[in-house]
């Protein structure tokens, strides 16, 4: 929700608990729990979380931001998805092709007049084909947050899972602010290396329809 104050626009930030019609709670991370999902996610993060550093996503720049390692369509990347397992997802449990395809048809169901965010549905998670071409899922998938400087206790299973990231004991990195300057804008954070950061590269420039821009076949 976006508020407007004397002509500032601010965000007002609403705590919002989905629930599945049996109750189910969606984004569950418990540290404690012995199903083998919940399992499967708590090591996911706790080893990303020790290896997401300022140097390794230096290093995953040099090696994805070539874009030479394919040019596909998207509905050929998509295909590679087709049996390619989102470890880190707790909700998930099935394909990222039937979710890329579930995704955009949600939307367009509920917004039949933006074809725009149907394709941003569709290609929301194509970056994952780096775990496909053999990249660790722990630097593929989850979530995304700053790296340079120390982390916050609201990212997924808290400061104790980055127990051993040499980054937490840097003396710059490991501050508050670390390498940034306050105010500095999103645009000038080094994020952890993901899926998202790399389908971010991987489409731009955009021409001024998105959906004429993907038509075409993308550098990977």
């Amino acid at each position: 929700m976006l508020n407007s104050t004397a002509g500032v626009r601010k965000m007002k930030i609403e705590k919002n608990v989905s629930y599945e019609s049996d109750g189910k709670t969606y984004r569950l991370y418990d540290v404690t729990a012995e199903d083998p999902i919940q399992v499967r996610v708590r090591n996911h993060y706790y080893t990303q979380h020790q290896n997401q550093t300022v140097q390794f996503v230096e290093e995953m720049h040099k090696k994805w931001l070539n874009f030479d390692h394919a040019k596909m369509p998207i509905l050929g990347c998509l295909d590679m998805l087709a049996t390619f397992l989102d470890e880190s997802d707790p909700d998930v449990d099935e394909a990222n092709l039937i979710h890329a395809y579930q995704t955009a048809e949600k939307i367009r169901e509920n917004h039949p007049d933006k074809p725009w965010m149907h394709l941003a549905g569709l290609i929301h998670d194509l970056g994952k084909i780096m775990s496909v071409w053999g990249e660790h899922q722990w630097a593929v998938t989850g979530d995304t947050y700053p790296v340079g400087c120390a982390p916050a206790e609201s990212i997924v299973y808290g400061k104790a899972s980055f127990q051993g990231n040499p980054d937490v004991d840097h003396e710059v990195y490991g501050t508050p602010m670390g390498k940034y300057q306050e105010k500095c804008g999103l645009e000038n954070l080094m994020m952890t290396w993901s899926h998202d950061e790399y389908m971010y590269q991987v489409g731009e420039p955009i021409t001024a329809d998105p959906v004429d821009r993907f038509l075409g076949k993308l550098d990977f």
